[in-house]
């Protein structure tokens, strides 16, 4: 497997949510399965950030994330002959990725382990995140607390609801896509995700107390 394109993960522009996935995801697939190491390499380059910025959603820190993003390209990479293509290979990424995550979050629980507290104060990652040329340093420190605030409030709720809220209020994922990468009923994502944006708004009011 390329490891190059595994170094900068979080540097590229991510693709869009919602970017159209037709005959060029088509060819790729094609490349990929003749073993084009430079198409895998462009597969890295797509989805790397999407599923970086997931990742920290899901585990709530930025090492144990950097790793988990590397697991996956190689889950991806050695089950890319599994793909039956009835859907779009972000969805099926996004599959591999949320069962990668949920095994990781059972493993840290066992071990006693987890750093999520490091969204506790605003570090120097939260801060750069937060830099999108703002008009003064109040305004860039101002957002980054509040993008601190989100992913503390993020990482205290239980780990479906943290993925819901992931994957459709932060990924942008339809309901469809949302579905076939949780194999969930329908309704059950709904109240399951109406409960999650509940509790999550409840507990970003009690840190404006």
């Amino acid at each position: 497997m390329p490891s190059s394109e595994m170094l900068d993960i979080g540097q590229e522009a991510s693709v869009s949510a919602g970017a159209p996935e037709g005959p060029s995801e088509r060819v790729l697939l094609s490349r990929l399965r003749r073993g084009d190491p430079e198409a895998f390499e462009q597969l890295v380059r797509e989805h790397q950030d999407r599923v970086f910025d997931f990742c920290v959603r899901m585990v709530g820190d930025r090492e144990e994330a950097h790793d988990l993003v590397q697991e996956i390209f190689v889950s991806v990479h050695q089950n890319l002959g599994r793909f039956r293509e009835d859907s779009k290979l972000s969805t099926w990424i996004f599959r591999i990725s949320k069962n990668q995550c949920i095994n990781r979050l059972k493993y840290l629980k066992r071990r006693g382990r987890g750093r999520s507290d490091e969204y506790e104060e605003v570090g120097e990652d939260a801060l750069s995140g937060a830099l999108g040329a703002p008009p003064t340093p109040d305004v860039a420190l101002e957002s980054a607390r509040e993008r601190a605030r989100v992913q503390w409030a993020i990482s205290q709720l239980e780990p479906d609801a943290r993925m819901l809220v992931a994957l459709r209020d932060i990924e942008g994922l339809s309901y469809e896509e949302i579905i076939e990468i949780t194999e969930l009923p329908e309704g059950t994502v709904k109240s399951r995700l109406h409960r999650a944006r509940e509790k999550l708004a409840d507990l970003l009011g009690r840190l404006e107390e």
